[in-house]
């Protein structure tokens, strides 16, 4: 336990946090940046006087669950949480579970992507982020519930009208299979983590295809360099997906764009404008 290390990198990231974005007020007469120790050992719900000590570089060797709380407190990425374990002397364990926080730098990105349809993905396919066109191509995701907008259940579990696949992509075959080594790979990561065990043993009760996929116990899968959208109101809308790693969330902003000049392009421009409205045409859900 490096207590001197220790000491000054919890200053460090306490003095960073603003009052108002932990829900305290700020107050006339802080004369401290940041928060105060008081409060982030109420945060973390420990001692006052045991965090002091820690800052102080006196206190005896945390636990791992102190040093979980006192993480949480302070609002420390993974890589911070690592480093914290590992100044003292506790190496980290497993991660608590997917982030599903989306940097704001990343919402910006999509707005500014008006001729891309993108959107952001957890470690589970859970749809947290997307833009207008992603909404328009695919569907309109603040209308769903957060369990609705997990796209490997959708995808495995349905509902599919008419039996077509989920949106009408191509690939659909391909996206199921790597989906699930997708999450197998996730579900390694996240062991403890019960939405992410209980997303499996749900698909495995309920889908045949993913239980035999998942017996394979295959974790990689090739990347989908280009797929069809089927939409119901301007047909077949062919484009390039990208995808581009998070690595400190554990992320992933799929990127779809169509070749310019193609059909597929004034597609998505009529999209753009027409937006989720869909008149008297179903959703392919």
């Amino acid at each position: 336990m490096d207590r001197r290390e220790l000491a000054g990198f919890l200053r460090s990231r306490r003095e960073r946090i603003a009052p108002a974005e932990v829900g305290l007020p700020a107050g006339p007469r802080r004369r401290t940046p940041g928060l105060r120790r008081e409060e982030v050992a109420q945060l973390a719900f420990i001692s006052t006087e045991y965090y002091t000590r820690l800052e102080q570089a006196r206190a005896p060797h945390p636990s791992r669950e102190v040093l979980a709380q006192i993480a949480r407190a302070l609002r420390l990425s993974d890589a911070e949480r690592d480093h914290l374990h590992h100044l003292a002397g506790t190496p980290p364990g497993p991660l608590p579970g997917p982030s599903r926080e989306v940097r704001q730098s990343i919402v910006d990105l999509l707005d500014r992507l008006p001729e891309a349809a993108a959107l952001v993905l957890s470690a589970t396919y859970e749809v947290i982020a997307w833009n207008g066109l992603a909404a328009a191509l695919m569907e309109d995701f603040s209308a769903l519930s957060r369990r609705d907008r997990n796209l490997v259940r959708r995808a495995f579990l349905g509902p599919h009208r008419h039996g077509r696949p989920l949106y009408g992509v191509s690939d659909a075959d391909e996206f199921v299979r790597t989906s699930a080594q997708h999450l197998r790979a996730a579900a390694a990561r996240y062991p403890d983590d019960p939405e992410v065990t209980g997303l499996v043993e749900e698909l495995l009760a309920g889908s045949e295809e993913f239980a035999r996929i998942w017996a394979g116990h295959d974790v990689t899968a090739r990347p989908t360099l280009c797929k069809t959208f089927h939409h119901p109101l301007v047909g077949p809308v062919s484009v390039n997906c990208d995808v581009l790693d998070i690595a400190d969330r554990d992320q992933r902003v799929v990127i779809y764009t169509a070749a310019p000049g193609s059909p597929s392009e004034e597609a998505l421009r009529l999209l753009s404008v027409i937006g989720t409205q869909r008149l008297d045409v179903p959703s392919e859900a």
